[in-house]
């Protein structure tokens, strides 16, 4: 899939180099197609890596995909460049009246707080009221999931024992669903978190359909409404070393963290991690953009209510 993209952003070099196709917008602008319209509200410290992880992730299909970067305004990002955050993020004001084919919630640090004491929270609540009448199907990632969650369907998260941190093996739970359509019985997804959604909730919530899980970090793959809200509690989209790079920066912190588990080989940290994830992982994000955006969004967004 063409990921479409603005001509100077950071890492479309680097997607180039590793062979994906990425369209800058004046190619794009000559195309008689319309693209499919995703939005990105980023909400990790590190918006350069992640939105290198979710524009691979996007990449696997032969959509033209045209990403639009969203931010908060009531929140301040310390660990990327002002610079890069107003060049190439919208404030959710100037996208309040747009649709889009998708849209994406990823994870933040802010997991071991009550949702409402973020200081972002009630600008987020308004954005995912908002999806339900402009968006077609959103996914959420990690924290994204648990805060969707809660706000959609009133189910809190609660704190773990300890960090759950590392690649665990799942089981598909009903092959039935296109979500999960080409999927193993048991594949492997990082999971990166110190809280939960308790699975007994969401097994008795009627609303919530239960597509993955895991015996040691539980449910990892819901969706609502017939795909309009799909709830991501683990990170599919992160690459090979960004365990190592958290685990390592808690190591500089003192925290003194677990090694993260079924990662390093014989556990040993100064091995090269193994990458066992990836295959699924693109294949959610092909499944989710082909079934439950493009197949289901209208070709004028616009002319048509949701």
């Amino acid at each position: 899939m063409p990921i479409r993209v603005q001509n100077d952003l950071p890492v479309k070099e680097i997607l180039e180099q590793e062979n994906i196709f990425v369209m800058d917008e004046y190619r794009a602008a000559h195309q008689d197609i319309r693209p499919i319209s995703i939005g990105l509200l980023n909400l990790m410290p590190l918006k350069e890596d992640t939105e290198l992880q979710i524009l691979r992730s996007l990449s696997n299909t032969p959509l033209q995909v045209d990403v639009t970067f969203v931010r908060m305004t009531s929140h301040v990002s310390k660990n990327t460049s002002t610079s890069h955050i107003y060049k190439f993020y919208e404030p959710f004001e100037s996208i309040r009246d747009k649709k889009f084919d998708g849209f994406i919630i990823t994870g933040a640090p802010v997991e071991r707080m009550p949702f409402e004491e973020v200081d972002y929270w009630e600008e987020l609540e308004e954005i995912m009221e908002w999806t339900k009448t402009n968006v077609t199907s959103t996914l959420h990632l990690c924290w994204g999931a648990q805060a969707g969650i809660y706000y959609h369907y009133g189910i809190n998260k609660r704190e773990l024992p300890k960090k759950l941190s590392g690649v665990y093996r799942h089981r598909v739970r009903n092959r039935k669903i296109p979500l999960v359509r080409g999927f193993d019985d048991v594949f492997m997804a990082p999971h990166s978190r110190y809280t939960e959604v308790p699975q007994e909730l969401l097994e008795a919530d009627e609303r919530i359909t239960i597509l993955a899980d895991s015996i040691q970090a539980g449910v990892f793959l819901c969706m609502a409404e017939e795909g309009r809200q799909i709830f991501v509690m683990g990170h599919p989209e992160y690459d090979r070393v960004t365990l190592d790079s958290e685990y390592k920066r808690d190591m500089g912190k003192g925290i003194n963290p677990q090694v993260p588990e079924n990662y390093y080989p014989d556990d040993d940290p100064e091995n090269k991690p193994v990458l066992t994830w990836r295959a699924h992982a693109n294949n959610l994000y092909t499944n989710w953009l082909n079934y439950y955006v493009y197949q289901v969004t209208p070709y004028d967004l616009y002319g048509t209510p949701f």
